[in-house]
């Protein structure tokens, strides 16, 4: 194809769509026809020279006058309680499910590093007395101390609010620093790793391991896998930037981070679930077998949800971005 004379040819066209697109709405009813007419026909164009002759600075400015069109002529949709059914049950999950290879060792990997700080201050009473004063730490661990206070020191209802709030933001910056080359994000796991090995390694100290796991099992098992979500997410966000694959590093980067997106709101649902048994399970009266088998109940169901629901979605291709009509017109990158 002759790319100065397809242009010669067309160009008049592509001028008239543009000039009907920034009037607006102030169309008569035969120039909104014309619009249309021009839309189809620029679309086509733009698909011929994409596939016969891909010159950068031409294709850069008809996707973008497609898009404007296809803008003005399909309108903006707007969300519906369908959308929202169809994320719970698919976009969320199938997300979840497609980044299972991140999020599953990050899970591993922190756990056993969590062991590994809980025994190593377990059973070296000088890394002890480096954390705090003998009495200090005797007050945290002995009987209704502050390991078990914590989780009645404020009304339920305020405490799982409190609770869920500060879990959500910590996997939003999971999830949205991860692009930094992963460093926040495993700085901000390694925190999280460091004060639950902390605890468990004081506990054990004390001869309360048991108690210890009583307390953070019920809702820790889910508040923590939906950590373990969010930083394998991040970090696949960040890996993206290192290694786009063969799409573009910005094209790459805006679909990993549309379901990132997604997956911050599907994992402020889940947090808000482990928040209410933090909040209400866990301090309740209720047998430490209770408590504990109601946790595991937890996260054996979101595990379900994921492989099912997720798996599924995931295989008949939903990745959990957006809907192809919803999406941002992305601007061609030269061979």
């Amino acid at each position: 194809m002759d790319l100065d004379v397809f242009v010669t040819a067309h160009r008049a066209e592509w001028d008239r769509l543009d000039r009907l697109l920034h009037r607006g709405r102030h169309l008569t009813g035969a120039e909104a026809d014309e619009l249309v007419s021009l839309y189809q026909r620029t679309a086509t164009h733009l698909s011929l020279i994409q596939s016969s002759a891909p010159d950068p600075m031409l294709l850069g400015r008809l996707t973008q006058l497609v898009a404007r069109a296809r803008s003005t002529v399909t309108g903006t949709r707007r969300a519906t309680w369908r959308d929202a059914a169809n994320f719970l049950t698919a976009g969320f999950p199938a997300a979840v499910y497609r980044s299972r290879h991140w999020w599953i060792p990050t899970a591993v990997l922190s756990t056993v590093l969590a062991a590994i700080i809980g025994w190593w201050i377990g059973t070296h009473p000088e890394v002890q007395s480096a954390i705090g004063a003998p009495d200090d730490l005797r007050q945290m661990t002995r009987p209704g101390g502050e390991y078990e206070a914590y989780y009645s020191s404020h009304p339920a209802a305020s405490f799982a609010a409190q609770v869920w709030t500060n879990n959500a933001q910590a996997a939003a910056m999971c999830l949205t620093l991860g692009a930094f080359l992963c460093f926040p994000v495993i700085w901000i796991l390694f925190q999280n790793m460091l004060n639950l090995g902390v605890g468990m390694g004081l506990m054990s100290s004390a001869g309360r391991l048991d108690t210890f796991l009583g307390l953070v099992l019920p809702h820790g098992l889910l508040e923590l896998t939906a950590v373990f979500v969010a930083a394998g997410t991040g970090l696949r966000l960040g890996w993206t930037v290192i290694d786009p694959g063969p799409l573009s590093r910005r094209t790459a980067l805006a679909q990993q981070g549309r379901a990132a997106l997604g997956m911050a709101i599907g994992l402020a649902l889940v947090l808000f679930v482990s928040g209410v048994i933090e909040g209400f399970v866990t301090p309740s009266g209720l047998p430490t077998w209770a408590r504990i088998s109601i946790g595991i109940a937890a996260e054996a169901a979101f595990l379900a949800y994921v492989y099912i629901l997720g798996g599924r979605a995931a295989r008949a291709g939903d990745t959990g971005d957006v809907e192809a009509t919803d999406r941002s017109a992305e601007l061609p990158a030269a061979a």
